[in-house]
């Protein structure tokens, strides 16, 4: 019935419809796996272009926790237009909770595999990532970052994350602690590609940045940027080393860094 009423109703059904789907899915793996079977992710994101933002953000949110449930991802990738909307969301949403909610599906979606090439590659998807990494709440600042984070494992993502601005966004990330472990982490998968490494690393800010990490980050923060530091170093050839051993306190440790 909700989901009829998602397809068919009036404006006003629609909004009550997708509140109560959204209600609904929330909790509960039968649920979302119920829902979904009855139609429910071509209902929901053909709301996510309503100019009502109520209505926009419920099915957004709707998808989220339908996300969650493992087999729903193939169903909503596979769902023709699906992706795109939800990208839409994340670039254009009413509401700052809309845009969140549509990165924090994309980082459900992404961590399956054969999925992130297909994020990456949507129009617009990196680059909403990485301006959200750098304006969004502290929510939206997360939400994007394990996103970005999940679509560095891929190993033919790096030129996208390159050209549309997610590492310089992440580089930048190094200097708010709310982001800066995750940030630091997806930097070093993205530095095993030598381009990269170069790149990165011909900033003095970032490296400066890694640096401050060492000395002032959570533990794992400090683990990943020794890692980054030493991956920049692997891949960047001698210049980049050199960069490196520049900083004061590199001068008696860039061998250990090398080891």
């Amino acid at each position: 019935m909700l989901v009829e009423q998602l397809s068919a109703g009036s404006q006003e059904v629609k909004v009550v419809a997708a509140r109560e789907l959204r209600l609904m899915v929330k909790t509960g793996k039968e649920n979302r796996s119920f829902i979904t079977e009855g139609g429910a992710i071509p209902a929901l994101y053909r709301l996510f272009r309503s100019t009502n933002l109520v209505a926009q953000e419920n099915a957004l949110t709707a998808m989220l926790n339908i996300s969650i449930h493992d087999e729903n991802k193939r169903k909503i990738m596979e769902e023709n237009g699906c992706l795109e909307l939800i990208v839409y969301v994340l670039r254009y949403g009413l509401t700052t909770e809309a845009r969140e909610n549509a990165a924090a599906t994309l980082f459900s979606l992404s961590a399956v595999h054969d999925f992130k090439k297909m994020i990456v590659d949507e129009h617009g998807a990196v680059a909403a990532l990485a301006d959200l990494l750098m304006q969004g709440s502290p929510r939206g600042k997360n939400d994007a970052v394990m996103a970005l984070f999940n679509l560095s494992t891929h190993p033919e993502s790096w030129s996208q994350m390159l050209n549309m601005g997610a590492v310089s966004a992440l580089a930048g990330a190094l200097r708010d602690e709310i982001v800066a472990e995750e940030a630091v982490g997806a930097l070093t998968l993205l530095m095993r590609h030598h381009i990269l490494a170069q790149t990165i690393a011909s900033e003095d800010t970032t490296i400066t940045n890694l640096v401050g990490l060492m000395k002032r980050g959570t533990p794992k923060a400090k683990e990943n940027a020794i890692a980054a530091l030493q991956e920049m170093c692997r891949r960047g050839g001698l210049n980049v080393i050199q960069n490196v051993a520049k900083m004061p306190m590199f001068s008696g440790l860039i061998q250990t860094i090398l080891l």
